[in-house]
Parts: structure tokens; sequence; C-alpha cells
């Protein structure tokens, strides 16, 4: 299926994503994803082509995961990952795993020395990093990790798609795909519908 990305030129699509479990979890209440990245090893195409060769060189995955995931990856302009995730992994040495440009959520600054070559700024609402990540972007992707800084995107109104790679996983318990959202959110029938090996690659246009 061809990867279709629901935009108007010259306008960033804000892009909802994480890998998820089949009862709704991105990560145990450690933080720990458990099985849920088993995917990204368990083929032989590797994820990404040469800009991004060194930084996922481990990652090895079925040929129908590798042409979506790639689409997916290279649409992408920039990122926006909450603070939580930032502690967990540093921020990702201000080099996202996909897109030029890194925007964090938090309502605590940005650690003394961290990287201060890089051009990552912080904020502490979420209507104003998505604005600012949709000007970086351009007409690309706006990626948000799922969790709670992606819910509060979705309550705002702010997402125009939810992408999931789901897991056959039940985790029963652990951080929630979409945080601590609240009441009825509609979805349009999914845009893309992929299946990989242990994995289902799923896309969402939000209803308006």
């Amino acid at each position: 299926m061809a990867i279709r990305v629901c935009q108007s030129r010259g306008m960033a699509t804000v892009v909802l994503h994480a890998v998820v479990s089949v009862d709704g979890f991105i990560a145990g209440q450690d933080d720990n994803p458990g099985p849920l990245f088993e995917w990204y090893f368990n083929g032989d195409q590797p994820l990404t082509g040469e800009a991004g060769e060194r930084q996922h060189a481990q990652f090895r995955v079925s040929t129908a995961s590798a042409g979506y995931t790639r689409a997916f990856w290279d649409s992408i302009g920039a990122t926006i990952m909450g603070r939580r995730l930032f502690d967990l992994t540093n921020g990702w040495d201000a080099n996202p795993p996909a897109g030029e440009h890194l925007v964090v959520v938090s309502h605590r600054p940005k650690p003394e020395g961290w990287h201060p070559e890089a051009d990552v700024p912080f904020f502490s609402d979420v209507t104003e990093a998505v604005q600012e990540s949709k000007r970086r972007a351009g007409d690309r992707v706006v990626a948000i990790c799922a969790g709670e800084v992606g819910g509060q995107a979705l309550q705002l109104g702010l997402v125009d798609e939810v992408a999931m790679d789901v897991v056959p996983v039940v985790m029963g318990e652990g951080k929630k795909y979409f945080g601590g959202i609240t009441g009825q959110h509609l979805l349009d029938d999914p845009s893309v519908v992929i299946q990989g090996d242990r994995v289902l690659h799923l896309r969402y246009p939000v209803r308006r």
C-alpha cells in the first residue's frame, strides 16, 4: 500500500506516533518497552539508508516494515518529545531518530550544559511546541511521541493523524499511548494497514 500523508501544500502534518501493545501501552511502569521493540531486529532489511546508517545500524526489519517505516521516517521534519523521554534518552543527544529538528515539552528548563551547540528549544506549553515544530518542519511531518504530551496534543485538537506500530503482546499495565487523555476522540478509518513480522502498522486520520 502506498503511504499517504494527509496535508495541505505548505502545511506540516502533525502525527502522533509510537510502538504500542494491543492493550494500549508504550512501555511498562518502569519505562521498559519489553518485547515492543523486538520487530526492529527480526528481519533482514536495514531500517535507514546512508544518512542514518551509523545511528540505526543495528535495526533489521521485515521487508514490509522497512518500506513503511523508511517512508514515514523520511517524511519527518521535526519531532516533539516530553521531558520523561528526554531524561530517559538524554534527548537522543540532540540527534532524533528521524527529522532534522527536535523540540521538547517540559516544565523544567533545559539541563545546564546539555549540548549547547544544538538548537533544541524547550516549551512548557504543548500548543507553542507544536506551532514551533510546524514552522521548522515546513511542509513535512511533525512527529509527536505518544504518551502524556501526545495525549495532550490530541486533546487540544493539534493532531492530524495517529500512527501505531501495534505489537501482538498484552502488557496489562504501563505507560499509556494516549497518556491521561479524557473524553471521546473520533478517528477515521485507517489510511494505512500494513502487516509486518510481529507488528501491524496502522495510520488513522483524526476526524475533524
